[in-house]
């Protein structure tokens, strides 16, 4: 048995799972575009386990989406998830955010599947990964223009999901690509990844790990 807590707060959508085994127990999240992941991280964590009627000791591991994603909402998650494997000295797994968007998709009719996370101006975050969601092409923080992912579009059918989708909606025409835009990253799709993590002892060092930004953080200051 391997109860682990799984934590996602790369986006909007502040998410907190309890899975045994790979099978979910209990999910807390709320998509606000408030970001609030502060205020309701601890307390969803605390609803999760009487949820599932757990307490902390019963926990094995602590699962973290690393990003991309938000600057501060990655640092709520990690600093909460280190926290917590510190205080109950339990392992860190850490989960590419793009891979758990990746598993929402059904991919019955696609080639191809693209999570992509909105970024800034017409510039995404994207993975590619195939029918069988394995990643053929690794994480880039690109611009979005006529010809992205144009070559995925020509072998197969091609979905793009995440909130990124909409700027590819806008300019990508070719009649293979579909979009969701619906998309948000949750611990629901943890559950699976962070298992097969534990079972092969795929664990983070927790004084050193660090979210995986892609990008340096700019502070945008208001204009006078």
């Amino acid at each position: 048995m391997a109860i682990l807590l799984n934590l996602e707060t790369a986006t909007t959508n502040c998410s907190v799972s309890i899975a045994d085994n790979g099978t979910l127990l209990a999910i807390k999240e709320f998509d606000s575009a408030d970001y609030s992941h502060a205020e309701q991280l601890h307390v969803f964590i605390e609803e999760a386990l009487e949820m599932a009627s757990l307490n902390l000791k019963d926990l094995e591991g602590i699962a973290v989406s690393k990003g991309p994603g938000s600057y501060t909402g990655l640092r709520i998650g990690v600093s909460a998830a280190k926290g917590l494997c510190f205080a109950l000295d339990l392992p860190l797994i850490a989960i590419p955010t793009l891979e758990s968007m990746a598993c929402q998709a059904n991919t019955n009719e696609v080639s191809f599947v693209i999570p992509v996370l909105d970024a800034r101006r017409m510039e995404v975050y994207s993975s590619v990964f195939n029918q069988n969601l394995e990643e053929i092409r690794e994480t880039k923080a690109e611009i979005i223009d006529e010809n992205s992912f144009q070559d995925y579009a020509v072998k197969g059918k091609v979905l793009i999901l995440g909130n990124g989708a909409q700027k590819c909606k806008e300019t990508l025409i070719h009649p293979n690509f579909s979009f969701d835009t619906t998309v948000v990253p949750s611990a629901k799709e943890m559950a699976m990844l962070s298992y097969k993590k534990f079972k092969e002892n795929n664990v983070e060092n927790v004084a050193y790990f660090e979210p995986y930004y892609l990008k340096d953080f700019i502070l945008l200051k208001k204009k006078a």
